[in-house]
């Protein structure tokens, strides 16, 4: 089968890069000093026998990622991103993750390394036939396997262009097969530029020899984890394979099928025997270091060398001596136990190979990106940029297990930097992330529908629901979002509850309105949008307005919304109650935005210095937002006699607007203890009579000392369908309330 010309051919090359990714990346987890936990598998992971992103490998101290199926390089990055942010921050505080596929320093006695406890028995008994096979120490070793599945459009063009093969299902097997054989063939290029494991550390070759240290990949070497010599299979076909398979597992040289090796797994069913009839589905890689250099074991470099040289391997020509694999091993094993700071003794082989995968790249137009096309013409001029060479550099200045060490209080650092963040998903609204953390971190699966949407859908098993706004769900019926969007209808409804509401009226121009002026100018009264959210476009005058100021108020209102609300203004302090499923779960005090005067600086100097802080950003992307010195803010500094470049005496608190809303700058304290059950139950009440399940209802309440069955004990002035809960997770002052996980479990209370 010709694949070079089946490939270039117009109809199949502009599919040659489409394809399906996944990525397992194994790892020790260390002490803050560098050394192997003596603990156990963190509790908030939930179970890691069910858990599809996080599990345990091994041994007890070796957690296993593992990303979902996607269709980008770009979206598996960021799945790996996200799931290491949630490996990360679910370990002890002081503990950390090995960046090197050698693990740190072990124990002298093998009993030592503890196995992993995990839930099923047979689980357990095949990891003690493992360490009586293999050895404990071995089974210590780390790496990453990369899966990639060539997408089913190419592969059916290429099918449709070719006339030797009548069933595709076997035409893609054997494609596969050409790339395996090829690959083990050619893999010694892998272990020669990402080998990146060139020293062992302390007891691992208790009781064996070891080579002379340093190598390119001890892990790719002969000293690594591999099968017995005598387990041997066939690439030819699928039967073959299979029959190879079956026959060593007969044999007692494996124990089952999945105790096989090799550099290269192939993939099709749930079970190694489907691939007789479902072919191969996708390939599995198992040869890959892990790179110290990448935060996640793996960079997007060598995943695009990766994907473009299984592409060469399917085009490449085989030989006689390429096919028997043989040669392949042996050199493989040859050049992974090289000096990494010397000339190979393969160099002209590798040199050439490189080579001949440019001139594949360029000759079929493949996109290569600069930095893999250039670091890999540094390798053919200074075989020291290997990955191996640069590492062995690096750790000769001190130690590997400082260097190593160092490296993974950076990575958990920067994991640490932003914790109300999620890695990969930085974009998206920051309730949505920290939900997102949340179902990684129990287990739940999750998609991103729509993420400008901030759309998701959540599974367990069968189990699907879908949430947007992180708290959106289908627990609340279509109607009720409408009904808080409108806040005259709100008004109503909660009057018609009993409840009590600021009196007022509705405006859909500003001339209506102006001429209504003289009904409010001499009291407190609130313009505002009759349906936004997030606290937008709206003014409070405690007091009375001018003309000029009623006007300007019009203005912004009018700004967000065709219609508006003018209403009076109830005098107290306001508070945010998020109730979910019939219960209060957490209650916030917001505090307008503001400054404290110095004596020295200006306001606009105040408002500068304050927005420093690391918990304020843009968008809903930080649990606090900027304070900004827009038309509203100068208005509301007119009223106080007050402009941007006043400086405000020592102490003296200046107020940047009246509303209170986190998203117009304002300070969230946590009073949710503090609060009586009276007032949480009015605002159970009211959620209740909007038809609500989870709703920020904001009450005004002038002492809450006072109980609320006293008349004007409180007013109800708002009722919100998408309650931001970010501000709870993280208030500027007070306890944290992790509402995200009180939304999942209302949504999967049999997982979480």
């Amino acid at each position: 089968m010709d694949y070079q010309t089946l490939l270039m051919h117009e109809t199949v090359l502009p599919y040659a890069l489409t394809a399906r990714y996944g990525i397992e990346r194994e790892g020790q987890r260390i002490t803050k000093e560098g050394q192997l936990v003596e603990t156990t598998y963190p509790k908030t992971l939930g179970n890691r026998s069910s858990h599809p992103y996080i599990q345990t490998d091994f041994a007890e101290t070796q957690m296993e990622l593992i990303t979902p199926v996607t269709d980008s390089v770009e979206e598996l990055f960021r799945y790996l991103a996200a799931i290491h942010d949630v490996a990360y921050r679910s370990l002890e505080e002081e503990e950390r993750l090995w960046p090197l596929s050698m693990p740190p320093a072990l124990p002298l006695k093998d009993e030592a390394i503890t196995l992993a406890k995990l839930d099923r028995f047979e689980d357990v008994l095949y990891r003690r036939y493992l360490a009586k096979t293999y050895g404990r120490r071995k089974q210590m070793v780390s790496g990453i396997h990369f899966n990639i599945e060539l997408s089913e459009l190419f592969l059916k063009r290429m099918f449709d262009v070719q006339t030797e093969e009548t069933d595709f299902i076997r035409f893609k097997t054997n494609a596969y097969l050409k790339v395996t054989r090829n690959y083990l063939a050619h893999r010694y290029l892998i272990t020669y530029l990402f080998g990146a494991s060139p020293m062992s550390e302390k007891n691992f070759f208790v009781g064996a020899a070891g080579p002379k240290e340093p190598v390119r990949s001890l892990r790719n070497s002969s000293f690594g984890y591999k099968n017995k010599e005598d387990v041997k299979v066939r690439y030819d076909s699928i039967e073959t394979y299979l029959e190879d398979l079956t026959q060593m597992v007969e044999d007692g040289k494996l124990s089952e099928e999945k105790e096989f090796y090799a550099s290269v797994r192939l993939r099709g069913g749930k079970k190694v025997a489907d691939l007789a009839t479902a072919g191969i589905r996708y390939i599995e890689l198992r040869n890959i270091d892990l790179n110290p250099y990448a935060e996640y074991g793996i960079s997007k470099e060598q995943v695009e060398f990766l994907h473009l040289f299984l592409l060469f391997m399917l085009v490449k020509e085989e030989t006689e001596e390429t096919k028997t694999i043989k040669r392949g091993d042996m050199k493989n094993n040859a050049i992974a136990l090289e000096h990494p700071l010397h000339e190979s003794a393969y160099q002209k082989e590798i040199d050439a190979l490189i080579v001949a995968f440019l001139t594949f790249v360029d000759e079929a137009q493949l996109p290569l990106s600069d930095a893999l096309r250039l670091w890999l013409e540094e390798v053919q001029h200074d075989y020291t940029n290997t990955l191996a060479a640069r590492w062995y550099k690096e750790a000769k200045q001190s130690t590997q297990a400082k260097e190593a060490t160092a490296l993974a209080e950076t990575y958990a650092q920067k994991a640490w930097a932003k914790p109300y963040q999620l890695a990969g998903f930085r974009d998206m609204e920051l309730s949505t992330q920290i939900l997102l953390f949340d179902a990684i971190q129990k287990g739940i699966n999750v998609a991103v529908l729509d993420e400008q949407d901030q759309f998701l859908q959540l599974s367990v098993g069968e189990h699907r629901e879908w949430v947007k706004n992180a708290n959106m769900t289908a627990k609340d019926s279509y109607i009720v979002p409408l009904l808080m969007e409108n806040k005259t209808v709100t008004k109503k409804v909660l009057a018609q509850a009993g409840f009590r509401v600021p009196i007022g009226g509705e405006y859909d121009t500003k001339e209506r309105a102006l001429a209504d002026f003289a009904r409010y100018k001499d009291q407190g009264f609130v313009v505002k949008p009759k349906s936004t959210n997030y606290g937008l476009g709206i003014s409070i005058f405690k007091e009375g307005s001018t003309r000029e100021d009623f006007e300007a108020a019009l203005e912004i209102a009018f700004a967000e919304d065709s219609s508006i609300l003018i209403e009076e203004f109830l005098s107290g302090t306001e508070y945010r109650f998020f109730v979910i499923d019939g219960q209060v779960k957490a209650i916030l005090l917001r505090i307008p935005a503001n400054v404290v005067g110095d004596g020295k600086r200006t306001i606009t100097e105040l408002v500068a210095e304050k927005n420093q802080d690391p918990l304020r950003g843009t968008h809903h992307r930080a649990p606090l937002e900027l304070i900004q010195l827009g038309s509203l803010e100068q208005l509301m500094l007119k009223e106080q006699g007050y402009t941007v470049d006043s400086i405000p005496e020592k102490e003296t608190i200046v107020y940047l607007r009246e509303n209170s809303n986190i998203s117009t700058g304002g300070d969230s304290i946590d009073v949710t203890d503090t609060f009586s059950d009276d007032y949480k139950q009015v605002a159970i009440d009211a959620v209740a009579a909007l038809g609500a399940v989870i709703c920020g209802i904001d009450l005004i309440i002038p002492d809450k000392e006072v109980p609320a069955t006293e008349k004007n004990a409180y007013g109800i002035i708002e009722g919100n369908f998408n309650p931001a809960m970010h501000m709870h997770t993280y208030p500027f002052s007070g306890t944290g309330r992790r509402l995200t996980m009180d939304v999942l479990h209302l949504l999967f209370p049999e997982k979480v």
